[in-house]
């Protein structure tokens, strides 16, 4: 079984990170998504992301979704990873995850990242802008899986 994991804060989980997910599952098995505490974004309760994402992939038994606060490479090794999955929406990203795959390379005993190109009608939908919208007082369930 190839599985890959999928990480990030996903405050809030977007239709931008449902289209990855499930371009995800096209390639591997099973997906185990990380819902990892990150200092450098707003605390949201990580357990009510992780069971908002699990609300979403209740009937698909090859998405699994788990908090985690340590790195990424580690909780590849747990679940038995062959791989990361991440998304880019832009040059920025790419720069970003580009670094964080050589940190998880090395960490991961030569674990790989597979990037998916965000779809152009997606690459404007961040968790920031979501979360901007919300504060604003706007319906952000357009944006939401």
């Amino acid at each position: 079984m190839r599985t890959a994991l999928f990480t990030g804060s996903f405050n809030p989980f977007t239709i931008g990170h449902a289209d990855i997910v499930e371009r995800a599952l096209n390639v591997f098995d099973r997906i185990v998504i990380g819902v990892g505490y990150n200092p450098e974004k707003p605390v949201a309760d990580v357990e009510d992301r992780v069971k908002a994402i699990e609300k979403v992939y209740e009937k698909e038994p090859r998405v699994v979704v788990e908090a985690y606060s340590d790195l990424t490479a580690d909780l590849a090794k747990r679940h038995g990873a062959h791989a990361i999955v991440k998304g880019a929406r832009s040059v920025k990203d790419f720069e970003y995850e580009r670094e964080q795959a050589e940190f998880n390379k090395l960490l991961g005993d030569g674990l790989d990242t597979v990037l998916f190109f965000s779809k152009p009608e997606l690459t404007a939908i961040s968790s920031t802008t979501i979360r901007q919208l919300q504060y604003f007082g706007k319906d952000i369930t357009p944006f939401l899986p």
